[in-house]
């Protein structure tokens, strides 16, 4: 489960941002929107909230709060095995923070323990990283690691960090992380963080999921729990079929480049292309089959969703979406959230964090207070994250989405009228 992340110094944001997912010591929708984590004998309780929810306008920097931590995700998964430049972007409107690395943190919860993980790094080298346990609810400092002025890395091992610290230590590269290359050399107390990152973190961009993760729960007997899904949201599709054709070269657009046609060629040859097929019931009760591409922009979205999100929530992952909106009613966006504050729907305490812009469903009915969350682009380009409690809105009295939009909690679009005189 994810506790808090923080990142600095990425893309529009400069200073700190951090957003944490820690209940505040309000009773509102306790039951619903709150999970309390096992955590070990003796350990105090940290009550979690489900979801999260990211307003802002346009280039407020939602998306790249996102897109930091899928930073950080990637990272962590391959620094030790590419060779190549990290992949992190500074805040390029500062010559201070132009070449100052950037930092990025989670506090997690992974099998029962709490973790505080994080790291800076450039684009040429990581400059620290630190791990902390607290495995009995104190602090355990298992490796601190930075660069010095002379170029050269210092470590600080704890005593309750196992294994062969000098081997990981001396295989570590200047641009991959200490707890990626021990990962990659069999590390086993590492493992829990590393596989938060790869097994229990979900991240998906504007464009959402391709459908194909959904189409393969179709082959199999999670085909009813898709259905169901897709019934629950009114969405009328008695039923889909998967049909499996051989990949032909002949499929690919005729304006690809050579050298991306023999690529996908090669990858592809051998291999089945899934294509659905849906079924609605007509006036007279037959079912008539369409495409997946004859469908709606909103059915495509949901369906892609649905293998996605049903595994998020039997597999108590922790989902981060962008604009979970975009191209969905605002009544299908508060299902979808209210997945995640269903006891029966969520048993195994996944997290869902999203931006949008849909501020129907920001209501004290759906939200505690929170759960809200803004970003916004101050005057030097540098995006500012900050809690709703922050204005300390009324319990069950303010109306929140009003509001904001009459911009009590900015996070607006700054609108000016429009020179009519556009040729000069």
């Amino acid at each position: 489960m994810l506790i808090e992340f923080s990142v600095e110094n990425f893309r529009s944001i400069r200073e700190e941002a951090r957003l944490s997912l820690v209940a505040g010591t309000g009773k509102e929708l306790y039951d619903t929107n709150i999970t309390e984590p096992l955590l070990p004998k003796g350990v105090k309780n940290i009550p979690l909230l489900r979801s999260a929810a990211l307003y802002g306008p346009n280039a407020g920097g939602k998306s790249n709060l996102i897109k930091a931590l899928a930073t950080m995700q990637r990272v962590v998964m391959t620094s030790s095995q590419n060779l190549e430049d990290l992949p992190v972007t500074p805040f390029k409107f500062s010559k201070a923070t132009n070449s100052a690395p950037s930092v990025f943190e989670v506090t997690i919860l992974a099998e029962g323990i709490r973790y505080q993980y994080g790291f800076s790094a450039t684009p040429e080298a990581v400059h620290e990283e630190w791990l902390f346990a607290f495995p009995k609810g104190r602090t355990q400092t298992w490796f601190e690691r930075s660069l010095t002025s002379a170029g050269e890395y210092e470590y600080n091992f704890g005593d309750k960090l196992t294994g062969d610290k000098d081997v990981w230590k001396r295989a570590t590269r200047s641009n991959a992380l200490f707890l990626s290359t021990a990962i990659q050399l069999n590390s086993q107390q590492l493992q829990p963080i590393f596989n938060w990152f790869s097994n229990k973190l979900r991240i998906s961009g504007v464009r959402g999921w391709s459908p194909h993760f959904s189409i393969e729960w179709c082959q199999d007997s999670r085909k009813s729990q898709v259905l169901n899904f897709l019934k629950a949201a009114d969405f009328a599709i008695s039923d889909v079929h998967v049909n499996e054709e051989d990949f032909s070269s002949d499929s690919l657009p005729s304006e690809l480049p050579s050298h991306v046609r023999k690529f996908l060629e090669y990858e592809f040859q051998g291999k089945k292309k899934l294509n659905l097929s849906t079924y609605h019931k007509s006036d007279s009760g037959d079912l008539v089959e369409l495409d997946l591409d004859e469908e709606s922009d909103g059915t495509r979205k949901m369906f892609s969703f649905a293998g996605p999100w049903l595994d998020s929530l039997e597999k108590g992952h922790v989902l981060f979406i962008d604009e979970l909106h975009d191209n969905l009613h605002p009544l299908l966006v508060k299902f979808l959230v209210q997945l995640f504050h269903n006891n029966e729907s969520n048993p195994n305490q996944a997290q869902l964090v999203f931006s949008t812009h849909e501020t129907s469903i920001l209501s004290q009915d759906v939200f505690r207070r929170d759960q809200i969350w803004f970003c916004e682009r101050e005057s030097e380009q540098n995006t500012r994250l900050y809690p709703l409690t922050e204005f300390s809105p009324r319990k069950g009295v303010d109306n929140l989405e009003r509001a904001y939009l009459s911009g009590r909690y900015g996070a607006l679009p700054f609108l000016r009228a429009v020179n009519q005189n556009f040729g000069g």
